[in-house]
């Protein structure tokens, strides 16, 4: 068996001899045209899933001080750490879906589909008790009593934002692998213009409060899963869609190891400019560096929303090219992502290195916060080239399947490395914020790097024997349970 599966991969490298043999800047070009089918839709969906949030925290805003206290608390802190656990765990099926779909086997896409569904389904009733018991928990870190409470309403307004999380990055991930993507960026439009008519009407026009933010918050969520659910069930998916399987339940573990390693490698990144800015509390001049660092993380996080779809790309690309059983092609689509993201990177470092405090008066009118942001800036346009990388290498991760190896990469260069010597740098030789901030940046600059290291080294051959035998092994359970199915 293990000889004919080398001789069907010899033979498709044979056929992609013929692209080899072409030219350079025709392969960059038809590589870049299907990497931008995927990385355009994505970037801008994602930038409205972040607008989505930025509308809500300007309504919640003009409610009152306290609500936005409290609604920053949840989504900082609650929604931030929910939804690295299921995007990342979610970003297993972007593994599996573009493998299978590389290797032309079509039907087992829905059934990982619907296992990718139970897992997280799973993983988000777990997480209901953070929601359940927000105000004891806030209280207990020592919050404000009134805010506790009100961020407990608020948090209890969200679960159905948890649960919107489970089917909008699955789906996603399912049309993403098909380079299905201009649905999604659709609708991505569609729900941010729902959600700032609904904002208007429910918080300023019929004056419901955070009821009424929270409602239009979560209504746009869902319009988002409830149209792609229907773009996949309805028939625009025949070949990968097949409609339910009790096969889902079966052979689970697999997928659940896969992604609670994909779970833990993205959760540590998103939480760990959370952890910036806790470090960042207790500094002197807490408030003036607190304000100029959400600034420029705030920038900094519109910013990875394109590295983010980046990311999403290389995942795609790498995932479908390993599927097809062509290294080479993986090895050039992950050259072809880490070079466009890097160039694109570069030219937003010098915009942000050179207009330094000019960007502050943006967001703020205070001279000494806005000196604190120029006084930033040069750590800002390094973190924005850094995040032009990292992430896409991240992204090449989840397309092979090593989220297990990333999130050991995370662990030790993040906080093992990054954490500690930010708390060196920021109280003990008293740099403060930017102290803190030059620690964590070494902590990425050294994850990119190894991560850089591991691409370079794998063998990309054995990579492709691991993606299509794993295809190989759930497809055969597939067959085996129709067979079974219809004989009985």
């Amino acid at each position: 068996m293990e000889g004919d599966e080398e001789k069907r991969l010899l033979m498709k490298e044979q056929r992609s001899e013929e692209e080899e043999s072409s030219s350079v800047v025709k392969r960059v070009w038809n590589e870049s045209k299907l990497m931008w089918i995927v990385a355009a839709p994505a970037i801008f969906t994602r930038f409205s899933t972040f607008g989505i949030n930025v509308i809500s925290q300007g309504f919640v805003g003009h409610i009152g001080a306290r609500e936005l206290a409290a609604f920053a608390l949840v989504y900082t802190v609650l929604i931030r750490f929910a939804n690295g656990i299921l995007l990342g765990m979610a970003s297993a099926l972007s593994t599996l879906c573009g493998q299978a779909y590389g290797a032309k086997e079509f039907e087992i896409m829905g059934v990982y589909l619907q296992r990718s569904w139970i897992v997280l389904l799973s993983t988000a009733i777990s997480l209901l008790p953070l929601f359940f018991f927000t105000a004891p928990i806030l209280s207990l870190l020592g919050q404000d009593h009134n805010i506790a409470q009100l961020a407990q309403t608020i948090s209890l307004f969200s679960i159905p934002v948890l649960f919107a999380f489970v089917f909008s990055f699955t789906t996603q991930m399912f049309l993403q692998s098909q380079s299905k993507n201009v649905i999604i960026a659709f609708l991505a439009a569609m729900s941010i213009a729902i959600h700032l008519l609904l904002s208007w009407l429910f918080t300023i026009q019929f004056q419901f409060g955070i009821a009424g933010a929270m409602i239009s918050t979560s209504l746009a969520f869902w319009v988002t899963n409830i149209g792609q659910l229907i773009f996949i069930t309805a028939g625009w998916c025949s070949d990968t869609w097949k409609g339910f399987s009790f096969l889902a339940f079966k052979d689970l573990w697999p997928v659940v190891k896969l992604s609670l390693s994909s779970g833990v490698m993205l959760c540590l990144e998103l939480w760990y400019s959370t952890i910036l800015v806790l470090l960042t509390g207790n500094l002197t001049n807490a408030e003036v560096q607190i304000d100029a660092l959400s600034i420029c993380l705030n920038i900094s996080g519109w910013e990875l929303m394109i590295s983010l779809g980046f990311m999403a790309a290389a995942s795609v690309r790498v995932g479908n090219e390993l599927g097809r059983g062509s290294s080479k092609a993986a090895k050039f689509s992950i050259l072809v992502s880490v070079l466009t993201s890097l160039a694109i990177g570069f030219v937003l470092f010098l915009f942000f290195l050179f207009l330094r405090e000019k960007l502050a008066y943006v967001f703020t009118s205070n001279k000494e916060v806005a000196d604190a942001v120029g006084d930033l800036s040069p750590l800002l346009a390094i973190s924005i080239l850094l995040n032009s990388v990292q992430p896409v290498l991240s992204g090449v991760a989840v397309g092979a399947g090593w989220q297990s190896i990333v999130a050991y990469v995370n662990v030790g260069c993040y906080y093992v490395i990054g954490i500690p010597v930010g708390m060196v740098l920021g109280h003990v030789l008293r740099l403060e914020v930017k102290g803190i901030w030059m620690g964590m940046l070494f902590g990425t600059f050294i994850q990119t790097i190894v991560l850089t290291i591991i691409t370079y080294k794998t063998n990309w051959d054995e990579q492709v024997i691991k993606a299509r035998n794993r295809v190989s092994k759930w497809s055969k359970v597939n067959a085996d349970h129709e067979r079974i199915t219809s004989n009985s």
